[in-house]
Formats: structure tokens, C-alpha cells, sequence
């Protein structure tokens, strides 16, 4: 997009999202933020989100909804939260304290403690408040995908989907960002596992917009759902060139690309893809996201019996000063992950008692809330499995079985709790889980027919037990 066409003061006020600034250059600014964000891609023409946050705050430094959007997205990237950083707490500060002292809309104002909601911890909470945006201001694009995001943070997986539903009968075409919101519809339709609606969505979306990463992600999640591997992998290969180029999410998408050689049982095609994309993008980039992506290939990798152990020490000097982060639980479990698959029990301990510490005064904070009935026995359950104690790994897991969900992540991502619980069922000395663990196949090949990992994994079952 020519950084001329992004909207300015009167083109905002024409759409009836008026930004309080007289400032045409940051509202240009904003719009160009929006775009990188939603299109998962930093436009290195315009020195990408970083560099448009400094000139957008050089040009109108009290900007609110500059500092909303730049606040928010530094919050949303789930790399550090305001409980741990100082300089980020200072940031949701000086943007609250900006709106108290301005003149600024009901719109705005709303955006504001949206924000300051999500930085207390309060993830569902600040969703109700884009939600109350939503409903007088369809058309407000920031809104729709901090929620979007969010929910997916959340595993509300309803409420993502209704989100989107509820506001596109109010988008036409022309509008800037339009076929983008195709993907997040198509997105929310897969988590609620309408597959074929999903497919069809994204596919409208991507003849529109063929370069839409989270729409080619949308697709490539039917077709791990629906084991529909040579679909996922044409799919993956015939888009690669307009998808890896959104840095933002191309090391996701190759992500799921490696899962379908995995549930193939290939595994030289995921450590090539591991070793190119993953771990390279991970270590250059910092994100969070991109490090969840690594941890779980590494994972997944070693549960079907592939040596991975070098691989680990290397990832994990790179997870490690994230141990005491604690911004979702999602996030802790893969950096646990990643000290296990290392053998670096200290920081596995340190993960451990530092969320349980946080946890015993969660306040307001969700995440926190969840900890000890979902995320501290999820951490026990793996640190037993790395342990060799299949036993007590089921016993903790098994229970929280229906309730992975409010982890957040998407199906395939919580998958692997999913795969954990058969391998330590299938492992256990106990009977009663042996027994367990074959009915869970079962069901998993119910859901999911022909997926070759659940036929390996019967097979393993047969061998060990007859």
C-alpha cells in the first residue's frame, strides 16, 4: 500500500472512526500500524510497526490512540507483561493518564480501558469492552482484532467466531482491510469446527487477497483437522511465496506445514523445516509466537521417538530469559517445554514456583486465576511425563482433559497435551491406564479417520501391552 493512501484526519472522520489529533501525519501513521498489524507483516518501506510508533509519537506525541495501538500491540505480543516490566507498566500508565486529561470520544475512551483491562490480566473482560466498541462501530478494525486475538489468548472459541459473524454484514468491499477479516471469520469457523464453511471463507478471502497469511492459516488448520494431508501440503507449497513474507506469522506457517509430515511419520521434512524457518526466524525475531512454534515442533518431535536433544540446548538459550514472564499459561508450558527438553531442571523448578507464587494472589489476572486448577498441574503432569513418571502424568492430566481449551491456542496446538496424555497412558505401569489410553484412540480415530499418528500409536500400544 502507498503510504499516501493511508487514511488521514478527514478520511477517518468520513468512515465515523474520527481520531482526536489534528495531526494528518499520525493519523496516516495509525492506519499504517493497523495495516502491518493485520496483514501479520512489517513493511520495512515504512521501518515497519517500530518505526511508525517513533514517527507516530514524534508527530503527535499525545496521540491516545497512538499510544493505545502501540501499548496494546507490545501487550498482545505476550513477549512481556506489565507485572514483570516496569517500562511497560509505565506505558499503560501515561496512556490512561492521556485520556483522563483529553477531550477525547466515548469510542476512544472505551479503547483506553480495553487496554488498561488486558494489561491488569483481565483478557475476557477487555473483550467485552471491543465488544461494546463493536456494537456502535462495526467498522472499527482495531477493535475486531485485539478481540479476535484475545479470544484466541482466551480459547473462547464461540465468542471468537461470533465476534467476526456479528460484524460483517456492516463491511462492503471497497473498505480498507476488507478481505482480511475473511480469514479471522474463516478462523473462528474452524475453531468451532465448521471445516467446510471455514475453507470455503478463507478461500473467498484469499482470491481477494492471495498474500493473507492468517487465511492460508485458516485452510491449513481444516486440513490437519480433517487429515487431509496432501490437500495441507499443496496447499502450504503452492502459497509459500505470498505467506513467508509476513514475518510475522510465516514461522507459524511453516509450523503447520512440518505437522504434516509429522502425522505422516516423515520427520526429516519438519527438522529441515525446523532447522531453516523455525529456529532461525525464532532466534532473529524474538516473538514469543515464534518461539511457541519452535518449542512445540521440538516437543512433538521427541514424543514420536526423534532425537532432538542438541536441538533443545540451543532453543532453550533463547527461551530461558522468558521463564519469569507469566503471561499466559499457554506460553509457560511451552517455555517448560523448552528447560525439560534441555534437562535444565532448575529453570523447570523455577517456572513452576514462580507461577504457583503469582497464583496464590491472582487478583483480577485470568491467567492467574486458572493457574492452579489448569496450568500448575499441567506443569506437574509434564515435569512427571520428562520424569519418566507415566503414572502420575496421567493422573494429573486426565482430569483437565475438557478444560485444555482455557489454555487458549488454537485445536492443533492443544493437540499436543492431547498426544502427552496417550504416550503417558500407553507408558504407565497401571492397567487402568493402559485401558484408558487405547479408549482415548478410540475416540481419536472417531474424530480424526485415517490420521497415520493415531495408528502409529495404537500399534505402540499393541507392542507394549498385546
Amino acid at each position: 500500500m502507498n503510504p499516501s493512501s493511508y487514511r488521514d484526519c478527514q478520511a477517518w472522520k468520513a468512515e465515523g472512526l474520527p481520531l482526536s489529533t489534528s495531526s494528518n501525519e499520525a493519523c496516516k501513521l495509525f492506519d499504517a500500524i493497523l495495516h502491518q498489524y493485520v496483514k501479520w507483516k512489517n513493511d520495512e518501506t515504512l521501518g515497519g510497526i517500530e518505526g511508525c510508533v517513533s514517527s507516530m509519537q514524534a508527530a503527535a506525541p499525545n496521540f491516545v490512540m497512538g499510544h493505545v495501538i502501540s501499548t496494546g500491540l507490545e501487550l498482545i505480543s505476550g513477549n512481556s507483561f506489565p507485572h514483570s516490566d516496569e517500562r511497560l507498566a509505565s506505558a499503560v500508565r501515561k496512556t490512561v493518564e492521556l485520556a483522563n486529561s483529553q477531550d477525547i470520544s466515548p469510542r476512544e475512551r472505551l479503547h483506553v480501558k480495553a487496554m488498561e483491562c488486558f494489561s491488569h490480566g483481565k483478557f475476557l473482560k477487555a473483550c467485552d469492552v471491543w465488544e461494546d466498541i463493536l456494537i456502535d462501530h462495526p467498522t472499527d478494525m482495531l477493535a475486531i482484532k485485539f478481540a479476535h486475538d484475545v479470544y484466541f489468548y482466551s480459547g473462547a472459541q464461540k465468542r471468537m467466531m461470533d465476534s467476526v459473524l456479528r460484524v460483517l454484514p456492516f463491511w462492503k468491499p471497497h473498505m480498507p482491510l476488507y478481505c482480511h477479516l475473511k480469514g479471522q471469520q474463516a478462523f473462528g469457523l474452524l475453531e468451532n469446527s465448521l471445516y467446510d464453511k471455514a475453507e470455503k471463507v478463507a478461500m473467498e478471502g484469499l482470491a481477494l487477497c492471495p498474500d493473507d497469511p492468517w487465511a492460508v492459516h485458516a485452510v491449513a488448520h481444516v486440513y490437519e483437522m480433517k487429515v487431509e494431508l496432501d490437500k495441507g501440503l499443496k496447499h502450504m507449497e503452492s502459497r509459500e511465496k505470498d505467506w513467508k513474507v509476513s514475518d510475522m506469522l510465516a514461522s507459524h506457517n511453516y509450523w503447520h506445514w512440518a505437522l504434516y509430515f509429522i502425522e505422516k511419520g516423515q520427520y526429516e521434512a519438519p527438522l529441515q523445516i525446523y532447522d531453516s524457518q523455525l529456529f532461525k526466524r525464532c532466534k532473529t525475531s524474538g516473538s514469543t509466537l515464534d518461539m511457541i512454534d519452535a518449542t512445540s515442533m521440538l516437543y512433538r518431535l521427541e514424543m514420536e521417538g526423534v532425537c532432538v536433544k542438541d536441538r533443545w540446548r540451543e532453543l532453550f538459550h533463547i527461551t530461558e530469559p522468558f521463564t519469569d514472564n507469566h503471561v499466559s499459561l499457554f506460553n509457560d508450558l511451552h517455555f517448560l517445554m523448552a528447560s525439560l527438553g534441555a534437562k535444565d531442571n532448575r529453570t523447570s523448578q523455577r517456572m513452576l514456583e514462580g507461577l504457583q507464587e503469582l497464583a496464590r494472589e491472582p487478583g483480577d489476572n485470568e491467567q492467574l486465576q486458572l493457574a492452579p486448577v489448569i496450568g500448575i498441574p499441567t506443569c506437574q503432569a509434564m515435569m512427571a511425563y520428562n520424569e519418566g513418571n507415566y503414572s502420575q502424568a496421567v493422573e494429573l492430566l486426565y482430569p483437565l482433559r475438557d478444560d485444555l481449551v482455557r489454555l487458549g491456542g488454537s485445536d492443533a496446538q492443544r493437540d499436543i497435551f492431547n498426544q502427552l496424555l496417550i504416550h503417558a497412558a500407553i507408558k504407565s505401569d497401571n492397567k487402568h491406564h493402559q485401558k484408558l489410553g487405547r479408549s482415548l484412540l478410540v475416540v481419536r480415530d472417531s474424530l480424526r479417520e485415517n490420521s497415520p499418528l493415531t495408528n502409529r500409536l495404537m500399534q505402540k500400544a499393541l507392542a507394549l501391552h498385546g
